[in-house]
């Protein structure tokens, strides 16, 4: 079978090198660059990508070795239906292996019609090291060689204004954009870039805060064969992804007339403000995985498919994100209620096998991130207690007895931790008393919470109960009751 290539497939157009992205891996590709591709052939951006590999070099020449093509599975829920179906994309002109080829790197520099930065280096890319050098070729950072790639311009363009470039990262931290650019001008202070360059950096580059959302399972090891078959090619670079995507872009609105998504009919926004959409991601999506896996596993299911398509888990699940996370959230109603639906949809999806023992991991840190927030705030707004949310918090202190019924659970969390709720558990002796104990001890630990839960007004009390009922009826029987007290109010 012939291997994926600009030779063995026919009509691949070719465009003007627009895009220097930083990472290969599979999100970016399953994400910008398949985007990028819509808008290409939409004749909307006409504009190519050369890829930089972070770190290393050796999957950048195996693309290059199918000229930057490969294959897009989409697979997922799309209008209430499982879909699954693939594109070619074509978007990647061509990777640089910048041990070999910085001198190439530079001269992409110089090139006047480049416009656009993407990275997506992982959470700790956006790093500084101390130990990089102008000089070096390249630098260990991801700050370090995009700080040497922009000199190099603004000297190529004598500090030409106009050729300033649009940097939107895609790593998953707060304020990507603007910490990206804090370690560019750290770097050019300690490599002695002088004043003009940094007035250049303030003045011609645009950095853009990200928030991007699109599960990205990435090569599918077990149905490739399956695949390569239906291609009719072989493609090493098969990626595989769900149907859903959401792009917030913090930045000015005219970035849209060079970067048109919206003439595409992409899910990508330009916000003056994406603190509200991240909040909405956290605390629907991230706050409804953490708040159903404790009450999920306990309850006896797998996965997040398992959860949302059980009766009385799904509406369980349904119940916490629309009658106590939304509220307390400020986006239109209508908005909210969209995104919800999406998210369920995605839970649902058959192509994703989500276990939620991996969703668990860090299950106590994560719950005070991205649920606590909204228990708080829906006591603030409705002065009374939001039960679904109370009672996944009994539930994830059961869960951490490390016990589902007589099966050990493999609980992953940081060591302190786990040998704190190991000695609480150990001194349960039965009681409701003994109960409350624990729940006082977990409540006043105030090093995860930030606070002492204890001081929220009936809380205490009521996961204790809730508690009481996982401990003495089992997981099945006490959700079945708490669903109840919902339908008696």
């Amino acid at each position: 079978m012939q291997k994926l290539n600009r030779k063995t497939v026919q009509g691949i157009e070719s465009y003007p090198e627009k895009v220097l992205q930083f990472g290969e891996g599979n999100f970016l590709r399953a994400f910008v660059d398949w985007q990028i591709d819509v808008m290409n052939k939409a004749n909307l951006f006409n504009g190519s990508i050369v890829v930089v590999q972070p770190r290393g070099y050796e999957k950048v020449e195996k693309l290059n070795a199918q000229d930057g093509l490969y294959t897009l599975y989409l697979q997922g829920m799309k209008d209430g239906k499982p879909v699954k179906e693939h594109t070619l994309i074509q978007s990647i002109n061509r990777g640089l292996n910048l041990y070999t080829e910085y001198e190439k790197y530079l001269e992409l520099a110089q090139n006047p019609e480049l416009r656009f930065v993407f990275s997506n280096t992982t959470e700790a890319g956006i790093a500084y090291q101390e130990t990089d050098r102008l000089e070096d070729r390249p630098q260990k950072s991801f700050p370090g060689k995009l700080t040497a790639f922009l000199y190099h311009r603004f000297q190529a363009f004598n500090g030409d204004n106009s050729r300033g470039l649009i940097i939107i990262p895609c790593e998953l931290i707060e304020k990507n954009g603007e910490k990206l650019k804090e370690m560019i001008l750290q770097y050019a202070a300690a490599w002695n870039l002088g004043a003009e360059f940094v007035q250049w950096i303030n003045d011609a580059n645009t950095f853009c805060n990200s928030l991007v959302d699109r599960i990205v399972p990435g090569f599918p090891v077990d149905t490739i064969t399956e695949m390569t078959e239906e291609l009719g090619y072989q493609d090493d670079f098969v990626v595989a992804s769900e149907q859903f995507y959401n792009f917030v872009i913090e930045g000015p609105q005219w970035i849209k007339e060079e970067f048109p998504t919206h003439l595409a009919g992409l899910d990508t926004m330009f916000v003056d403000d994406l603190t509200p959409y991240r909040t909405r991601k956290v605390r629907i999506l991230n706050g409804a995985h953490t708040a159903m896996t404790p009450v999920s596993y306990l309850y006896g299911l797998e996965t997040v498919a398992e959860a949302v398509e059980h009766p009385v888990m799904g509406s369980f699940i349904k119940e916490l994100i629309f009658d106590e996370i939304i509220p307390t959230l400020d986006l239109p109603a209508e908005e909210l209620a969209s995104f919800a639906k999406d998210v369920l949809d995605r839970f649902r999806n058959p192509y994703i096998k989500h276990f939620l023992m991996s969703i668990s991991l860090n299950s106590i840190s994560k719950y005070t991130t991205r649920d606590l927030p909204s228990l708080l705030e829906y006591i603030n707004r409705k002065e009374e207690l939001p039960k679904k949310l109370v009672f996944s918090l009994a539930a994830l202190i059961a869960f951490y007895k490390g016990k589902r019924g007589a099966e050990d659970i493999n609980l992953s969390d940081d060591q302190d931790i786990l040998e704190f709720f190991k000695t609480q558990w150990d001194s349960f002796d039965g009681s409701r008393e003994s109960l409350k104990e624990i729940v006082r001890a977990v409540f006043g630990y105030e090093k995860n919470w930030g606070m002492d839960l204890n001081s929220v007004t009936g809380l205490t009390d009521a996961v204790t109960h809730y508690l009481y009922e996982i401990e003495t009826k089992g997981m099945k029987q006490a959700l079945e009751t708490v669903l109840k007290e919902k339908t008696a109010r």
